[in-house]
């Protein structure tokens, strides 16, 4: 076993985490960031909710719909020439974290509108029999209510960017997916193969476990 880790580069390895944190880290930023507020608007415009518009949850739903639709590696292929305009580059970490957001954000989205469903209508009712404002219900009432299942969605929403991430090395998108390509498979490296597998499951193990604890801490506010 010493032998056979003994040719792994421990510092490309360690290079190749700290690049897979940033593009998960940034990616998952940005995808609350747009998510959020669209779920919002998911909620607020589907059938009788606060703000019922059909027409306009028909095409916000389409979008967010094709989105979450297209398999992440084509999406990747699919949004190199946007990426390239948009950051200069398709290669290495900044270059993947433009399809990590056109991947993550629908599919955050979905689960905030979720988390809003779940939320008992008769607290809405209350407040706006208190003369509250939509504004109001949105940040005073259902998002605080929903709080523990939008956390429960970010956590989701970041295990599925970790494998996101580890995919865009199949285009040169950096970290560890990026090493598992060109040491683990394209050199038969099968101890890199080994070791970048397990960091990817740890990574997932420590954001579950965190997103328990959060999701359990606000539950019992």
């Amino acid at each position: 076993m010493k032998g056979l880790l003994s040719n792994v580069d421990w510092f490309e390895i360690g290079l190749a985490s700290w690049d897979t944190l940033v593009m998960v880290g940034m990616s998952l930023l940005f995808s609350v960031i747009i998510g959020l507020p669209v779920g919002v608007l998911l909620f607020l415009f589907g059938k009788r909710q606060l703000l019922e518009q059909p027409v306009a949850y028909a095409v916000l739903s389409f979008v967010v719909n094709v989105l979450r639709s297209v398999p992440f590696i084509i999406l990747l292929i699919v949004m190199i020439p946007f990426t390239v305009m948009l950051i200069g580059t398709s290669l290495g970490v900044a270059g993947a974290i433009p399809p990590l957001v056109a991947g993550g954000a629908p599919f955050f989205a979905r689960l905030v509108e979720t988390s809003l469903r779940e939320v008992d209508r008769g607290i809405i009712e209350a407040t706006q029999a208190m003369g509250a404002t939509v504004r109001q219900i949105v940040f005073g009432a259902l998002l605080p209510e929903a709080l523990p299942g939008i956390i429960a969605g970010i956590t989701v929403t970041a295990i599925t960017l970790v494998s996101y991430a580890a995919m865009s090395g199949v285009i040169g998108g950096g970290g560890l997916g990026d090493l598992a390509i060109r040491f683990g498979y394209q050199r038969f490296q099968t101890d890199v193969m080994v070791i970048t597998v397990a960091l990817l499951v740890i990574f997932v193990q420590v954001l579950q476990m965190i997103g328990d604890r959060l999701v359990l801490y606000f539950s019992r506010r």
